[in-house]
Order: C-alpha cells, then sequence, then structure tokens
C-alpha cells in the first residue's frame, strides 16, 4: 500500500508549485517540439516494482515514456504541488498533456483524457489495485476506478475496471 502523503507547510507547497509550474513549461516544450504524440513524464522512486512495470505498459502501448527517479521526499512534494492528496495517491506521479496522471491507469483512459481534454487536473488509480497495470500479476483481480481530479479538487468516477 502507497504511504499516506504528509501535508506540508504552506512555504513549502509553495516553492513546489513554483518548481511544478517551470517543470511543467519545460515538459510542454518538449512535447511541442515531439510532434502530434505528448511525451509521459513520470517521476518514481527507484526501488518499486510496480512502477517499473507500469513505465513499460505505457510504453508498449505507444505512448513515450521518460521516467526519472527520485526519493520518496522529492515525490511526495511533487504530488503536492499536482494537487495529489492522500485520497487520490498512489506509488509513481505522471505527468503528460498538461495533465497528471497518477498511479496505476489504464493507456485508454490515458488516451481518452487526452482526447477528451476536460478540465481537470488528471486522473487517478488511487492506491494499488491488483489487475490494474503493472498490478497485473497472475490472474489475481480486484474492481476499481479511475478518478478525475477536477481543477478545483472535486472527485468524479472517470471510468470502471471491473
Amino acid at each position: 500500500m502507497p504511504r499516506c502523503i504528509p501535508f506540508a507547510n504552506t512555504a513549502v507547497k509553495q516553492a513546489a508549485s513554483l518548481m511544478l509550474a517551470a517543470a511543467l513549461g519545460v515538459f510542454t516544450a518538449v512535447q511541442a517540439r515531439a510532434g502530434d504524440a505528448p511525451i509521459m513524464h513520470v517521476e518514481k522512486t527507484a526501488t518499486c516494482g510496480c512502477c517499473h512495470a507500469w513505465v513499460e505498459r505505457m510504453s508498449a502501448a505507444g505512448f513515450e515514456v521518460r521516467a526519472r527517479d527520485v526519493t520518496q521526499d522529492a515525490l511526495t512534494q511533487m504530488k503536492i504541488a499536482m494537487g495529489i492528496t492522500p485520497e487520490t495517491s498512489s506509488c509513481h506521479t505522471a505527468a503528460i498533456g498538461g495533465y497528471v496522471v497518477e498511479g496505476h491507469v489504464p493507456a485508454a483512459d490515458i488516451r481518452r483524457l487526452l482526447a477528451e481534454a476536460p478540465a481537470a487536473r488528471g486522473i487517478s488509480v488511487p492506491g494499488m489495485p491488483m489487475g490494474s497495470p503493472g498490478m497485473d500479476f497472475n490472474d489475481e483481480r480486484e474492481p476499481y476506478e479511475v478518478v478525475l481530479i477536477g481543477e478545483d479538487g472535486a472527485l468524479s468516477t472517470f471510468s470502471r475496471h471491473e
């Protein structure tokens, strides 16, 4: 199970938000040069095998993925800056097309997010449900939802997977 994100003080949140804004600006510039397909930037810890498996699934699904190993503290600060709460948190965080993608989100849902372009922060698969991409070991499965994170932080169901 992922660790809960500790809430940082306001100064730390503001600094992390500024770093995130600068990083997303770089991501957007890189995406514009890359052509039609946006590049997926993933931040994860080096020791998380399911994160590595999810990155492999996204690459196999046709996304250009640039993964970077960071410390747990750096990952936590990035999650806070991107509006990921303990309720929406998982083990890795990605940015693509101006959206955050948190956790074990299926490729089809990411494509739908990019195609529909809703006014939202992004989507998340909270926790680490068995059967989700990267958590698809053996035949073990559990139903899970992909949650849309609104610009105001409100949550709604984006899709359901049985």
